[in-house]
């Protein structure tokens, strides 16, 4: 490291113009990376739901459907209005009450519950469907023109809730990036000494946020959570680096005359202070790969790549513009204000037993509010209720009850007789409105010949046919989670192949994959991480303690969550563990390295741990509030509660951290004293 040092020290000039020509590849690839707003797309391709997606897409051009409300009751006026929908760009089938009644099919003679469901006094119902899948450029971009047909708020779907998303999104992202600047802005204000380090400070991770946006190309696409919340979380994760070297700068310059031999020895110190924490940080983010659900890899890959260009840019970049602006920044100099706790040492010292004693009072409520906390997976929750699609699907289940319709997908070799038994079956589930088919058709005495061509196609072909069946539970419920199971069973008793698809199986599968993922998760980011600190501690209690300490916190967080009856989106209580703990575990690092540092000097322990408290607590506090600061602007702004949610958690998380560490893990420390000096390599001398 020695002879980098000294490279990036003697050619400041030249690093900062090579990070500046580096943007224009890292913003093309920023600007052209695809972004997926639909979170269902992620569940793993082999299950049977996707395939019954893939099977609607492929062989019936069913990517997507979509129903709009409208008022015209005229079958002419019906049949203009599908006529201009059938013009737009990636609708596959356009379909009406006015495309049989124009057959010479009376409306009596249609089934009571085919028609009620499309048709009334005051609005019609028309089916839309797209070639395309239901998260598609070509479908998102066809809902958008199928807005400017109708009303906004009379396109309902999957699909329709996507576009909002992505509106959303696009809208609120650069507040998200100017909140985080601006707290983080005022922290640095506050913890550093000099009126123009804190631009220094944004501007190396600004950098860095940019590479790692830009280099996304590289991945084909990200989801919009990813987009929202990577830029804020690598701000607030990789802050303290960069303060860090700026500190072991300024107190090398007080040594060294020469900037640039202080610079050498304040990167090789930097370097190896922060490359533990930042690989305890990187492995927390890469267990989230751990998942079935492939937005883990999706947050996690991108989340580790972050750290890894922010660990770059703070041992290449942010020296450089140290030394090219050294001057300037001399002449902006202030006193710190944040002030030194002295009293606060002292005080957790004197009364740490009397902490860890609240701690095991506090245990039991902490860990019982954790494992309740609510969570919901239905996707639309998450939106602002006056969105057009939340609007129109809620006007849909209203008027026509369409709550939850699904397809079941079937051998089309399956005999009449067959079909219409499973038909039953399912018709007497409860929860079960009705079921439509080519067959349920005939029964009411409509023959095929005589339908609409588009009709038939859309009940069956050479290879499969469908099922419509239409449920008056709501996506996400127990109650239609268990009425798919049923479904589902029936139609394997007649087809051992057979499909149930839609949302709703969608939803049930995402349901059971992160209830998998929670604990699959969990498991790994505390074990990987756990071995990292054994190695990087060179102890077997220490990274114990400190896994207990940081599960501690992440608990607390969740359990204000269940005491405060606020009900989490299914990706935030997922993900928070995992974030959480590799992104505050630097915390505890650093105070237990420091703490065996000097314990190595004192021979009593309480000595040794106030010269800790006093050396570790201000690098804690910024570093706490800086991701706070990063992540509370979102978390307030954001209309997405799947990204405000989990901003939310994560800036009470970083603060419950800071005081978890603060104040709990001294107590464990002087407590355990003995048991570390002799299971921690290096340490038993400090016995005697």
């Amino acid at each position: 490291m020695k002879k980098i040092s000294t490279w990036i020290a003697n050619h400041s000039k030249l690093i900062v113009i090579i990070a500046i020509l580096l943007l224009i590849p890292a913003a093309f690839g920023y600007f052209n990376t695809k972004v997926n707003y639909d979170i269902l797309s992620y569940l793993p391709e082999d299950i049977k739901t996707v395939e019954g997606q893939n099977i609607l897409t492929e062989k019936f051009g069913i990517g997507g459907f979509s129903f709009i409300l409208t008022d015209l009751k005229e079958g002419k006026d019906l049949l203009r209005l599908e006529d201009k929908i059938k013009q737009v760009e990636g609708v596959n089938q356009v379909l009406s009450i006015a495309d049989i009644t124009d057959k010479t099919i009376p409306l009596e003679y249609l089934p009571n519950e085919v028609l009620e469901k499309v048709y009334k006094e005051n609005e019609t119902v028309i089916v839309v469907t797209f070639s395309y899948g239901m998260s598609d450029d070509k479908t998102m971009q066809a809902i958008s023109n199928l807005r400017n047909i109708v009303e906004d708020t009379k396109v309902s779907g999957m699909s329709a809730m996507v576009v909002d998303t992505k509106e959303i999104c696009e809208s609120e992202m650069f507040a998200y990036i100017l909140l985080a600047v601006l707290f983080c802005a005022l922290v640095l204000l506050l913890a550093t000494d000099s009126y123009l380090i804190p631009l220094f400070l944004l501007g190396n991770i600004g950098f860095s946020i940019i590479y790692n946006m830009g280099s996304n190309l590289l991945l084909g696409q990200i989801s919009y959570i990813t987009q929202a919340i990577t830029a804020v979380l690598q701000l607030g994760v990789t802050m303290d680096f960069s303060i860090f070297l700026y500190h072991k700068y300024e107190q090398a310059k007080k040594i060294e005359k020469k900037k640039t031999v202080a610079m050498e020895k304040a990167i090789q110190e930097t370097f190896q202070s922060i490359i533990g924490s930042s690989l305890t940080t990187i492995a927390g983010f890469l267990a989230l790969c751990g998942m079935s659900l492939a937005l883990g890899s999706d947050i996690g890959i991108v989340m580790a790549k972050g750290v890894i260009c922010g660990l770059i840019c703070v041992l290449t970049l942010f020296p450089a513009l140290l030394l090219v602006f050294d001057k300037t920044l001399e002449k902006t100099k202030h006193n710190e204000i944040l002030p030194k706790f002295q009293k606060i040492h002292q005080g957790i010292i004197r009364f740490h037993i009397p902490i860890i004693v609240v701690f095991l009072i506090l245990i039991i409520p902490v860990v019982i509010g954790n494992n309740k906390v609510e969570v919901y997976y239905k996707l639309d929750e998450s939106l602002p209720n006056d969105l057009p699609s939340r609007v129109a699907n809620s006007d849909l289940a209203d008027k026509f009850n369409l709550a939850s319709p699904e397809i079941i997908i079937i051998d089309n070799e399956i005999k009449p007789d067959k079909v219409n038994q499973l038909i039953e079956e399912i018709k007497n589930l409860d929860g079960v409105e009705f079921v439509l088919s080519a067959s349920e058709m005939e029964k009411a005495g409509i023959p095929l010949s005589i339908l609409p061509k588009k009709l038939t196609d859309m009940f069956q072909n050479e290879n499969y046919q469908l099922l419509l069946v239409n449920s008056t539970y709501a996506v996400a419920s127990n109650e239609l989670n268990h009425q798919i199971s049923k479904t589902t069973a029936i139609v394997n008793k007649y087809d051992k192949n057979g499909i149930v698809a839609g949302e709703g199986a969608l939803t049930k599968d995402l349901v059971e994959i992160t209830n998998h993922d929670f604990t699959v998760v969990n498991y790994v980011s505390i074990g990987i991480i756990f071995i990292l600190m054994i190695i990087v501690l060179k102890s077997f209690s220490l990274p114990l303690i400190l896994v207990i300490v940081i599960e501690f916190a992440i608990f607390s967080n969740m359990a204000i969550a269940y005491y405060t009856n606020t009900t989490l989106p299914f990706i935030a209580s997922i993900v928070i563990g995992t974030i959480q703990l590799g992104a505050t575990i630097d915390y505890a690092i650093l105070m237990s390295t420091t703490y065996l540092e000097e314990r190595k000097k004192e021979k009593e322990k309480t000595k040794a741990m106030e010269n800790t408290l006093s050396k570790t607590l201000p690098s804690i506090l910024v570093s706490a509030l800086c991701f706070f600061a990063a992540t509370f602007g979102v978390s307030i702004y954001s209309k997405i509660d799947m990204i405000g949610s989990i901003c939310d958690l994560l800036s009470r998380g970083a603060i419950i951290s800071m005081f978890v560490v603060g104040l709990l893990l001294p107590t464990f420390l002087l407590i355990f004293d003995k048991l570390i000096l002799k299971t921690t390599y290096g340490m038993k001398g400090s016995l005697k």
